[in-house]
């Protein structure tokens, strides 16, 4: 019989955080695979565990996924695991969790950590719906872009972002969503120097300026959804039509977008649309 895919999560900081079935399954598997070994190295020292270790990152991943999908297929037990908190959530893991899924071999999850849910769960913001969008594009322009597509989103919002880009981050999402729009930082969550402040966006703008929240450290940004209502859908393609006829449709999409706040892309799409229905 083959073996099993454990995907288990680790940490985000606080070592102790290790659940205690993480812990006995990365002592009981045979193999574990890790985005950096030298970093889960730290961590099995840390519980006494002498399992046998290879790397699994963004750039091996499509090589050493066969090999693997081999030893599970040979009745090996195979943990997955990232550097800190739950695989596949903004880390490698992918190709591998779809080849097993695909050879018939059992994946099963090991949760515990996760930056995304522990930040939800001290942002006081809705959670009721929320959509995690990863990190943006480090490019300025490329960002704002995906921010202005994200202005009308009624979900909450959540990011990562690394240290040197997050207060060009808040910068941007305070021109694109408001500069009152509720949001939250969750920046080292879980370790010693662990900041959690929710406030609006130009204050928090203010504060990542000031340095009462400090620039250092991995981040996690929280932000309230759209509440603004918005045109109904006829209204929007007689909006599309009229300035249409005075602009190129990209043109068109844009000041429609500026206006309704809704996504450009999708204004683009629905007024060629309108244009095929002539």
């Amino acid at each position: 019989m083959s073996g099993t895919l454990f995907v288990v999560a680790t940490p985000i900081g606080n070592l102790e955080d290790l659940t205690p079935r993480a812990r006995q399954t990365l002592a009981e598997v045979s193999l574990i695979a890790a985005e950096d070994t030298r970093h889960t190295g730290r961590l099995l020292i840390h519980i006494g565990c002498k399992t046998r270790l290879m790397a699994l990152h963004d750039h091996n991943e499509e090589k050493v996924v066969h090999g693997i999908i081999r030893s599970l297929k040979d009745g090996n037990d195979v943990a997955l695991v990232s550097d800190a908190g739950t695989p596949l959530v903004s880390d490698p893991g992918f190709r591998l969790v779809r080849e097993a899924h695909a050879n018939s071999i059992d994946v099963s999850p090991i949760p515990a950590s996760s930056a995304v849910t522990a930040a939800l769960s001290s942002a006081g913001i809705a959670t009721d719906r929320f959509c995690f969008e990863g990190f943006l594009p480090s490019k300025q322009a490329a960002r704002r872009e995906v921010l202005a597509d994200l202005a009308a989103e009624s979900r909450t919002m959540v990011f990562y972002e690394s240290v040197h880009r997050i207060s060009g981050c808040i910068a941007d999402m305070a021109a694109a969503f408001g500069s009152d729009r509720q949001a939250f930082i969750g920046r080292e969550l879980t370790k010693m120097h662990e900041q959690c402040v929710q406030d609006s966006l130009s204050e928090l703008q203010s504060r990542l300026e000031s340095g009462a929240l400090v620039s250092k450290g991995e981040f996690v940004v929280v932000v309230a959804g759209s509440t603004a209502q918005h045109e109904s859908p006829l209204e929007v393609d007689r909006l599309l039509t009229a300035l249409s006829s005075h602009l190129a449709a990209k043109d068109a999409a844009k000041v429609a977008a500026d206006a309704t706040g809704l996504k450009r892309n999708a204004l683009y799409e629905r007024l060629l649309e309108l244009k095929q229905l002539r």
